[in-house]
């Protein structure tokens, strides 16, 4: 094999078939593909359940409130990504008590003021999928998506390879996220 360097092998010796793209593996999704889906039921079959359980580190919880908290997304679509839920186990937006719904659009606004704090984004996609048809993964549980944007963050890897490729670790955007948020 032909060597580069200081004996980094040549990616032109590799098998493969010139088409005009490049490759890049995210084998990380098939723990999200391959592993088991969230139930219905409140509890250990639900992550946004089981996360509040556990450290905040451990959780990837980046503040918690009185009726909702705030966690990275497992999966995100950009650094940054975080979920608003209520601890309570329901489904749907209407299902929340008032102190809920006044906590959960609070806990959105404070993300978001964060989120400008940490990374300086451009802007961002909000948003609820309620039911499975509805493109929820967890449809049991309640969640708002707060995705922060840049421009030309976005380019043929979603569209082409649902694949979307991230630039910070989950634990360094948690703790950008935790060390931005407001004492108190």
């Amino acid at each position: 094999m032909t060597t580069q360097g200081s004996g980094t092998e040549s990616a032109a010796d590799f098998a493969h078939v010139e088409d005009g793209f490049e490759r890049l593996w995210t084998p990380h999704r098939m723990a999200y593909i391959l592993g088991d889906k969230p139930t219905d039921e409140a509890g250990h079959g639900c992550p946004f359940c089981t996360a509040p359980g556990k450290s905040d580190e451990e959780g990837l919880i980046v503040h918690r409130g009185e009726h909702c908290y705030v966690v990275m997304n497992l999966f995100p679509y950009n650094p940054g990504h975080v979920l608003v839920c209520p601890y309570r186990h329901v489904s749907l937006y209407i299902d929340l008590t008032d102190e809920e719904t006044a906590e959960f659009t609070s806990l959105t606004k404070q993300v978001i003021r964060v989120l400008q704090a940490a990374s300086g984004p451009h802007g961002f996609n909000l948003g609820m999928n309620q039911g499975a048809v509805a493109g929820a993964g967890v449809a049991a549980h309640l969640h708002q998506h707060v995705v922060p944007r840049w421009s030309g963050d976005s380019n043929f890897l979603p569209i082409v390879a649902q694949t979307k490729a991230l630039p910070v670790l989950l634990e360094d955007t948690r703790t950008r996220l935790v060390e931005a948020w407001p004492a108190g």
